[in-house]
């Protein structure tokens, strides 16, 4: 909060020179990221221009009272020009001796080039002829003065750019010149009146030639930038808050473009692309800082090192005592900050000063490194290594990505359902998919939405598009649990797959054609796009090490299969906490026998066709227990609705007609049978169980036989942990229990091999959390629980997440929610029902098991969550593995802090 000056009232602008400030780092909900910094290297006594910070809360009251600046701010501001100006011998609006300053944003999260400035503030037709005379140099003078006039007619007055640039375009092309820096004083006297008449005919107003008012106008465009479009985007893709509002920064300009030994540059103390600990960085001789971005002219290297053939170019070689100085400031901030720093700074005259430092973007790979080696350096902690880490990021390792550098033809943007990047030939239905994928093709599915149906597809293709669907679709979820890239929602998409068509806008794509899709960034291409491969370097390991040997909770995998177990394992899962055993019936001599059974006309034809189950399901489960060698393996029986897995268009079902041996009406009818009004809600989960106990009795006979079999294979203990779906009563679990354990029994006897297993209740009905004492409670309760918070969200909050996007845009527009709850979890909410399961759990069974094993099972924020809940695992999609290792570390050391704080 501001501090109140000494007559009570709030202090809205904090000071700073070279040795002494009004603010510090620790200040920047107050300051801005800018503000404070350069409060706290004021204070390191660096060579800072020096200036002052209007605060956020000043921005607040701005736009609370209709983008007005308030009347009080007034005085402060003038009180702290004066004193900045009797720092550098100059008054602001002086004739003879002006100071001229720059007017910048300062928001407490970085917002790089999203917000406005202004540079050369306080020049006007009389402050130019002094700064010309008191510089010697009209030509610098000038060119200050037209560079104003553009920036602040483009800002504060609202004339378009481009108005300007074409005035300079064309006065160059009319008398010869090639480049800005070829023109003298008289040529941007011409420019000058030229942009002076410009705004008078587009603002319908002269230029303001009173200095104040160009101050007013320029905090108050600066303020007002804060919503402008740009930076309301960036805040919405990286969860800034609208409500922090931006301090606005005043400081005395220094001058890059006052002749060969001034320049302007930007550097980062460390190589932000890998980690290296060197200078990285470019400047420009005799420019201004907006030249280096506006990239009218090619900057040279800092360090001859990085030079190529010219390192008489380089700063290093050029202005050796000004590189030595920077080298040295850089290594001080470092030490201060313990973290690499980006720094913006200026050369007058051969006098190096510091404009800006913050915390450097980087990459992720750029990340691992840094933060191993300032750890090893002694600047920070294992801990505050792990930290330093965003777990989101390490997505960007594991996946292939499109070259963001080479040129790409984008026809559609939906959501970044599962990362990474693939390109291939469009292919309409699954079974095309896996038809090319055995001539060696590589194909996207392309689908209005998928079904469970089209795994095996999925499984084939390289990537999956969908028009409809969420983040938590089924596409989505399955796509990440392979580890295949998928755009879904992609809304503005047409696809007639009868018609083997797709339109984006007035294009047609047909089966054949090669698309690209991102699933990190939701982004459609035409044609081949060009791919960077994954990389994993050696300071992945040691983070991933030093975040294992931290962590409370363990990390599971959902996995189906045995590619996505090894997968999994190789990213360090811990077990299977989700082996979703539908999955397996979907491959094509499979399905069919699922389909023999649903539609038998009674008990023994359902059972010839498990007959046919069993066996391929022993042999699944047989193989994901020798790949976990003795970690658990969580299974869950028997989930979704029975009609998902019987053919809905004609052609299919005369096909699967044909192969059963069955009448085509007759098919029909079974699959309108099983229709339901909300499948999700109905015939389902243990339903299934109870109605079909032969079911049942297949999937655990096919478990405790694999079970047997990997054991005597391997040597390695055994213990399946059996998840029965969708309980809400206690009842359930017990019909469904005493079927498994008569399974076990019989196995036991047939074999003459004692089995040890679990058996456990997946908690996605909120009266299941509700009820929890009663399902764990002794005799015979849960083993474990396991929180389906997919579909737990779906029940608690009323929403399908295959169709959710339209409301759930909607509320995020209107401020109901913050974030999409199948996303990252509705703490308040669903989040209080998984605290309830758990503790009413272990009221009743102090030993029990808690795990989560949706979606959320791989979101940092979720897993911060889980670990306050207690729970003793999470489990999540292979690709994520990591990702939830990391955040799962991170959790704990939060959690330690805050208790440390409150002893």
């Amino acid at each position: 909060m501001a501090q109140p000056n000494a007559g009570g009232k709030k202090k809205w602008v904090y000071a700073f020179v070279p040795g002494n400030a009004e603010g510090s780092a620790r200040m920047a909900e107050l300051l801005g990221g800018k503000g404070a910094n350069l409060a706290e290297m004021a204070s390191l006594a660096l060579p800072i221009p020096p200036g002052f910070t209007i605060t956020t809360e000043v921005c607040k009251a701005f736009f609370a009272a209709g983008s007005t600046l308030p009347e009080a701010l007034k005085g402060e501001v003038m009180q702290a020009l004066e004193a900045i100006g009797n720092t550098v011998s100059a008054k602001f609006g002086d004739e003879k001796c002006p100071l001229l300053v720059s007017v910048r944003s300062g928001s407490r999260a970085s917002m790089p080039g999203m917000m406005d400035t202004i540079l050369n503030l306080g020049l006007n037709d009389k402050t130019v002829e002094g700064l010309a005379e008191l510089t010697h140099d009209a030509r610098f003078a000038f060119d200050s003065y037209r560079r104003f006039i553009q920036m602040y007619g483009d800002v504060v007055l609202g004339v378009d750019h481009g108005a300007f640039e074409d005035i300079l375009e064309n006065f160059k092309n009319l008398n010869g010149f090639a480049a800005d820096t070829d023109l003298d004083a008289d040529a941007w006297r011409e420019i000058i009146a030229d942009y002076k008449a410009a705004i008078e005919r587009e603002h319908g107003a002269p230029f303001p030639q009173d200095t104040s008012e160009q101050l007013w106008g320029a905090i108050a465009a600066v303020f007002d930038s804060w919503h402008n479009p740009r930076a309301e985007t960036y805040r919405r893709l990286h969860d800034i808050p609208d409500d922090w509002g931006t301090a606005v920064t005043v400081q005395a300009m220094v001058f890059g473009n006052l002749g060969d030994n001034s320049a302007t540059g930007v550097a980062f103390t460390r190589n932000p692309s890998n980690g290296e600990k060197e200078i990285f960085g470019e400047y420009l001789p005799n420019a201004q800082g907006e030249d280096v971005v506006a990239g009218i002219r090619t900057p040279h290297p800092l360090t001859k090192k990085s030079t190529i053939g010219t390192p008489e170019t380089s700063l290093e070689i050029a202005m050796p005592e000004v590189f030595s100085e920077l080298r040295r400031i850089f290594d001080r901030l470092e030490q201060h900050y313990r973290d690499m720093q980006d720094v913006e700074f200026t050369i007058q005259l051969g006098k190096l000063w510091i404009l800006q430092t913050r915390a450097g973007k980087r990459t992720t790979e750029a990340a691992l490194r840094i933060a191993v080696d300032l750890a090893a350096e002694g600047l920070i902690t294992q801990d505050e290594a792990i930290l330093r880490i965003e777990p989101a990021q390490l997505d960007q390792l594991l996946h292939p990505a499109i070259d963001p550098v080479a040129e790409h033809d984008l026809i559609a943007k939906g959501l970044p359902a599962s990362p990474g990047a693939a390109s291939g030939e469009i292919v309409f239905h699954s079974e095309m998919a896996e038809a090319l994928k055995a001539k060696g093709r590589d194909v996207i599915l392309v689908r209005s939405e998928t079904s469970p149906e089209d795994v095996h597809g999925m499984h084939a293709a390289v990537g999956i598009l969908t028009a409809r669907g969420g983040m938590t679709s089924h596409a989505a979820v399955v796509a990440r649990g392979m580890g295949r890239p998928c755009v879904s929602g992609a809304g503005t998409l047409r696809i007639d797959a009868n018609a083997g068509i797709m339109r984006a806008g007035a294009r047609t794509f047909k089966s054949g054609d090669v698309i690209s899709i991102d699933g990190s960034s939701g982004r459609v291409y035409a044609g081949k796009a060009k791919m960077l491969p994954p990389q994993l370097s050696g300071t992945f390991g040691t983070i991933m090490e030093w975040a294992d040997s931290t962590r409370r909770m363990k990390v599971r995998t959902n996995a189906d299969t045995p590619r996505d177990a090894r997968q999994a394992r190789s990213f360090g899962a811990e077990g299977i906490g989700l082996c979703r055993t539908e999955h397996m019936f979907f491959e094509e001599k499979r399905i069919l026998a699922v389909r023999e059974m649903i539609c038998a006309e009674d008990e023994e034809g359902r059972q010839q066709a498990l007959d046919k189950l069993l066996p391929v399901q022993r042999a699944d489960f047989e193989e994901l227990f020798e790949i976990m060698a003795g970690l658990p393996v969580t299974i869950r029986l028997l989930d979704p609705p029975l009609h998902e897995f019987l053919p809905h268009e004609d052609r299919e079902a005369a096909q699967v007609a044909a192969a059963l041996g069955m009448d085509l009406m007759r098919l029909k009818a079974r699959v309108a049978e099983l229709e339901e009004f909300n499948p999700m809600l109905g015939f389902r989960g243990c339903r299934l169980g109870i109605k079909f106990p032969e079911i049942t009795r297949m999937q655990t006979r096919a478990i405790f036989e694999a079970a047997v079999h990997a054991h005597k294979k391997t040597g390695e203990a055994v213990r399946p942990e059996i998840m029965i779906p969708f309980i809400a009563y206690r009842r359930e679990f017990d019909i469904l229990r005493e079927v498994i354990a008569e399974t076990a029994k019989a196995v036991e006897t047939e074999t003459g091999v004692s089995i040890s297993y679990d058996i456990g209740a997946m908690i996605e009905l909120p009266r299941a959390a509700l009820r929890a004492a009663d399902i764990a409670a002794e005799p015979s309760g849960a083993d474990f629980f396991s929180f389906g918070t997919n579909d737990l969200t779906q029940t608690v909050l009323g929403l399908s997440r295959d169709d959710a996007a339209p409301i759930l845009s909607n509320y995020l527009e209107h401020e109901v929610i913050a974030t999409d709850p199948f996303v990252s979890i509705d703490q308040s909410g669903v989040g209080e029902l998984v605290k309830i399961g758990v503790e009413r759990g272990r009221s009743a069974k102090p030993d029990l098991k808690t795990g989560i094993c949706g979606e959320h099972g791989g979101d940092p924020k979720s897993i911060s969550f889980f670990e306050t809940a207690d729970l003793d695992y999470v489990s999540c999609s292979p690709y994520r593995v990591p990702i939830a290792r990391l955040s799962a570390a991170q959790a704990t050391i939060r959690r330690r802090r805050r208790e440390q704080e409150g002893s």
